[in-house]
């Protein structure tokens, strides 16, 4: 039998020296070759966080130009225009939820890749009473949207933007009584500050300083009273609408006891989208007499028969420029759950409605006391600080265990 003859000594001996003194050299070479890849990956890693943060500050800007925006071209549709040329509320809705319905169901089925007909069967006809349970925020989202848009004709933009912001209060209230959820200490004060900002700003804008001047008179003169109860009934749909939302997210979904894959974002606005047409066609089928809808004109007093605000009676180019904003809207709030945070948030929401006070300021003539001044900020200071730790100065900066962290993100893109 042959054996596997063992190498020279003499190679082995000889190469073992070689070995060990060239190993650190191959050491030095490995670490100039690792080095520049490093440097590269740096790069990179730098190129990436520039990226990511410019593509923050665009979204910082989207967010402030979109809200600003909404705010103050519907503030235009409604205000310098009479009564016989206003658009029916009612239209405008069903139109923007249209909108909405198309573009999420384009979203849909890019999100399939082309399945969306297989996730509408899976989502609605294989599961009627997952897609009725979305009939509910549906209707408070609409009943939302709807009153909005009364109280933008009644309030000035400033401050509906400011009253608007206690949808913090009321969502944070709602969210202890159907979610048990906790809040610190820190966060309820905040909530007492913000309440009392807005009513520092109520009472500031009794005593004349929340008017435009060219809205003081006239047949489309402002109603604070009717502005604030439309806020008021906004705030509340919201808080109940989106906490209703998430605990119908939360629940786990399965059938027959096997898990199943989530709904996405895109479904369920495809779902509410349908409730909301359906609610606002059966408005307008309802309301459709001249009292509910408006007449065109003045009363005719030889005896002819006022004629009845036709369907998208007083649409604009500003009236498609809403809808665009307001269905365009979920793009940009998805965009935001996903990749910005309470930090950005809380930024956008200040610089909209400073951006919409200067503008108001030049465009309706509005007039804004220190009394507003003063509870604007209580407001904005304390929606900044409810969901983003203290200034380091002030002993913020810790960090929160986990169970602490109580942010409110928004549930949907309405």
């Amino acid at each position: 039998m042959e054996r596997e003859q063992p190498p020279p000594q003499d190679e082995e001996t000889s190469s073992s020296p070689l070995r060990q003194k060239t190993s650190p050299n191959s050491n030095n070479n490995s670490n100039n070759n690792t080095t520049p890849s490093k440097i590269m990956g740096e790069a990179d890693t730098a190129g990436v966080n520039k990226k990511d943060q410019a593509f923050r500050l665009f979204l910082l800007f989207m967010m402030t130009a979109q809200n600003s925006s909404v705010v103050l071209v519907t503030r235009y549709t409604r205000a310098g225009v009479a009564k016989a040329d206003q658009y029916v509320i009612n239209d405008l809705v069903m139109i923007t939820e249209v909108g909405k319905l198309v573009l999420a169901a384009a979203l849909e089925y890019n999100h399939t890749n082309g399945g969306l007909l297989r996730s509408i069967k899976e989502n609605i006809f294989d599961r009627p009473l997952d897609f009725l349970r979305i009939l509910i925020p549906s209707l408070l989202y609409l009943i939302q949207n709807s009153v909005l848009y009364i109280a933008i004709s009644n309030l000035t933009a400033p401050m509906f933007q400011v009253c608007y912001q206690c949808k913090l209060l009321t969502t944070a209230i709602v969210s202890v009584v159907m979610l048990q959820r906790r809040y610190s200490t820190k966060q309820w004060i905040c909530l007492a500050v913000l309440g009392v900002g807005v009513a520092i700003v109520v009472l500031g804008a009794r005593e004349g300083g929340g008017v435009d001047t060219e809205r003081k008179g006239g047949d489309n003169a402002q109603n604070l009273f009717a502005g604030l109860t439309a806020v008021t009934v906004a705030c509340l749909c919201s808080a109940f609408a989106g906490v209703y939302f998430e605990k119908v997210l939360k629940r786990p979904t399965n059938d027959g006891g096997q898990a199943r894959a989530p709904v996405s974002m895109w479904m369920r606005n495809v779902q509410m989208a349908f409730f909301s047409i359906c609610i606002a066609l059966i408005n307008m089928y309802r309301e459709s007499g001249p009292e509910e809808r408006g007449l065109t004109g003045p009363m005719i007093e030889n005896g002819g028969d006022p004629m009845t605000k036709p369907f998208m009676h007083g649409f604009t180019g500003w009236t498609w420029v809403i809808v665009a904003l307001q269905a365009g809207g979920g793009l940009l709030v998805a965009a935001v759950i996903k990749y910005a945070d309470n930090v950005l948030k809380g930024m956008a929401t200040g610089v909209s409605v400073a951006t919409g006070t200067f503008a108001s300021t030049f465009l309706f003539g509005t007039t804004l006391s220190m009394q507003f001044g003063a509870g604007a900020g209580m407001i904005l200071t304390s929606v900044y600080l409810f969901s983003n730790d203290l200034p380091a100065v002030c002993g913020g900066g810790k960090k929160k265990a986990k169970s602490d962290e109580m942010e409110m993100k928004p549930i949907l893109p309405k």
